[in-house]
């Protein structure tokens, strides 16, 4: 059992560090590369960052440990949030809470937290009617988000507003550079899902062999896929301090990322599992 438990630390550590040293800069830099703006590039990062997420969940749900997939869930939205409130609070961006669109989408996060500890303390199965519902809610949350920044950050931030302008009228980004940007993100992809394999294959020995219970396998994958959020969070508002722009900038970025990220998990990612294994069942 030992060297099980060595490989699934192994193989989740490897799709943490494809996540954060590939897939996560590489999408950084095309997102330089193309020049878009701070909520786009947290969402660009949430996406990306929920990748390890993505395929823990659906490796879980191929061996048929839907309930490791919920609590998957449940602990990566947790944690992603205190990282991201470390990050704020590290950075002395406190002020930023103050500002009526990063609130809607904190109380937005809140929701990514409370529907799967409804549904771990309730011990609700995650069933394919769950689908539906999700899918709108996802459309819902990615609607608010995206009129309370419209409304609050342009309208309430007048800096912010032209920075945000300024940022829109840089000149493209370099049409090589793209190119690689985008191989090499093929690229990370194929490892990804190799390494997950591996990991799937190892999640089924610990669980049906070892008997060991879900819901620690669960927490424990929770753990691993939030470092790349743990990075990202970090690093935007690093980066916007070393381009000597407004901290809200890093901080918009930071919390378009958490959402994105948090929303990705619940509404999307925990779909693709509640469809994957409602098929092998």
């Amino acid at each position: 059992m030992l060297f099980e438990i060595v490989k699934f630390f192994l193989y989740a550590g490897i799709v943490v560090l494809i996540s954060k040293y590939i897939l996560v800069v590489t999408l950084r830099k095309l997102a330089e590369n193309l020049n878009l703006k701070s909520k786009t590039v947290g969402n660009i990062a949430g996406y990306a960052t929920s990748i390890p997420e993505l395929l823990t969940i659906s490796i879980s749900s191929v061996n048929g440990l839907i309930a490791t997939s919920v609590y998957n869930i449940l602990s990566s939205n947790v944690i992603n949030f205190i990282q991201y409130f470390a990050s704020i609070i590290i950075n002395k961006n406190k002020k930023a809470f103050s500002n009526k669109a990063i609130q809607i989408d904190i109380i937005l996060v809140f929701i990514t937290i409370i529907i799967p500890l409804v549904l771990v303390w309730k011990n609700v199965e995650v069933k394919i009617v769950f689908v539906p519902l999700f899918l709108i809610l996802y459309i819902f949350f990615y609607y608010l988000n995206s009129n309370c920044h419209n409304l609050y950050l342009k309208k309430e931030d007048a800096e912010i507003a032209k920075q945000i302008e300024e940022e829109e009228k840089n000149e493209k980004g370099n049409t090589r550079k793209t190119a690689l940007y985008m191989l090499i993100l093929f690229g990370s992809g194929i490892l990804l899902y190799v390494v997950g394999e591996l990991l799937g294959e190892t999640l089924n020995n610990l669980c049906y062999q070892f008997r060991i219970s879900e819901t620690i396998i669960g927490i424990l994958l929770g753990f691993i896929t939030s470092i790349p959020e743990l990075i990202t969070f970090f690093e935007a508002q690093k980066h916007h301090k070393k381009q000597k722009s407004d901290n809200m900038l890093g901080v918009v970025e930071a919390t378009n990322n958490l959402l994105t990220s948090n929303t990705l998990n619940l509404f999307i990612i925990q779909t693709i599992g509640i469809v994957i294994y409602s098929i092998i069942q």
